[in-house]
């Protein structure tokens, strides 16, 4: 279904100097169209990671760290970083992540996993254990639900539940409409030590224990056109919630008590319907892998123990 086949849309990432376990590599989707995978090669158990909409490997400090104990895997979405858009508009979304996944899979020669995802990653995550649970031998769920994402945002501003997916879909669509123009005020930004210290107070996202690193995640995060990333949103925001009534693997949610993005109350409600799932919530907004990069990586390496004691 997929190869590692050369890609000339595939962009030249400068080496990294800085001790970060990382590399890039080209994997073909099932349409043909090219993505930019990347992983640690750290020795230890396999993770396929469904990264948050839009984000990167620069997101996941602890999963970069040489001695982190697992080896990761997992690919930038159609259309962000070196991934290419497809020819097909009509090929995104969650169903298209999904297929994405598998092809990173196999193109790993992974037959089955642990699978953690990140925001609207976490959709992608229970849509791949709900089509092909044979691939999926854990779930670690951070700062998203399975499903109908939208329906959860703006729960700690105390909207109300039936107005947050309009209002937060409404929000989407306004800037995707301004979306080039935005687009060349974000490129220019200066993503220095001043706007770090300013984002990473702003209420929003909370103080990261790797400064730097979060400059990098957030300007690479910047690198994708708005009006691009909006539609991916969009497209996004119509995958249902998932049925969980099957879920027997070992599962872990953690939660942000103050993510305006992922509600902690819908994730809570998620963990309950899966038998013996653990649910953490942690001081912190939807960037939890960068705010609590430590405690995330703990609970993930929790998770794989439960994965390893787990009957087949």
């Amino acid at each position: 279904m997929a190869t590692a086949a050369e890609s000339p849309d595939l962009r030249v990432v400068p080496p990294l100097d800085d001790g970060l376990a990382l590399r890039f590599y080209p994997v073909t989707a099932s349409d043909g169209t090219h993505l930019e995978a990347w992983t640690n090669d750290v020795d230890g158990p396999t993770v396929l990671l469904c990264n948050g909409l839009g984000t990167n490997a620069y997101s996941w400090p602890a999963l970069l760290d040489p001695g982190c104990g697992v080896r990761v895997i997992s690919w930038n979405e159609r259309g962000v970083g070196g991934s290419e858009r497809p020819v097909d508009p009509s090929h995104i979304g969650v169903d298209w992540f999904t297929r994405d996944a598998l092809a990173v899979l196999e193109d790993a020669g992974v037959e089955a996993c642990a699978v953690a995802g990140w925001s609207i990653g976490v959709n992608t995550m229970f849509e791949l254990a709900f089509r092909h649970p044979e691939r999926v031998t854990g779930l670690f769920a951070v700062a998203g639900v399975p499903g109908d994402t939208f329906r959860t945002m703006l729960a700690p501003l105390l909207v109300p539940r039936p107005l947050r997916k309009p209002v937060s879909v409404s929000l989407a669509r306004l800037l995707r409409l301004g979306g080039r123009p935005l687009t060349e005020v974000a490129r220019r930004l200066p993503i220095g030590p001043v706007a770090g210290q300013l984002l990473t107070h702003s209420g929003f996202m909370l103080p990261v224990p790797d400064v730097p690193l979060a400059r990098r995640a957030v300007k690479e995060f910047l690198g994708t056109p708005i009006d691009w990333y909006m539609t991916l949103a969009l497209r996004s925001s119509a995958h249902p919630r998932i049925s969980l009534r099957e879920v027997r693997v070992p599962t872990t949610f953690v939660a942000g008590r103050y993510d305006l993005l992922a509600g902690s109350d819908d994730m809570a409600t998620a963990a309950r319907r899966i038998p013996g799932a653990r649910y953490v919530e942690l001081p912190a907004s939807h960037f939890v892998p960068m705010e609590k990069p430590a405690e995330v990586h703990a609970l993930l390496l929790e998770l794989l123990d439960r994965v390893a004691a787990a009957p087949a």
